[in-house]
């Protein structure tokens, strides 16, 4: 499970089989990041410099970065 502490910050290490938790990552760390307008390429860039982010950059494939995307879009609508 993340946890999360507005001190310390997300405090378990991201894979990318654990797309919510770097959705949860993404919007605290990027919450003014328009989320239309965004790439894969710059996701991808945005994950990677996540601080907790631990998995290897190269297993990202096109297929993976969208579905996270799609996630973080629904998240944020979910949430207005």
């Amino acid at each position: 499970m993340l946890e999360f502490s507005s001190e310390a910050g997300f405090q378990n290490a991201l894979y990318w089989e654990a797309s919510y938790e770097i959705v949860l990552a993404l919007m605290a760390a990027y919450p003014e990041v328009d989320v239309d307008s965004i790439g894969l390429e710059q996701l991808k860039a945005l994950i990677v410099a996540l601080p907790n982010f631990a998995d290897d950059p190269g297993l990202a494939h096109d297929e993976l970065l969208s579905q996270i995307l799609r996630e973080w879009w629904e998240e944020i609508d979910a949430r207005r």
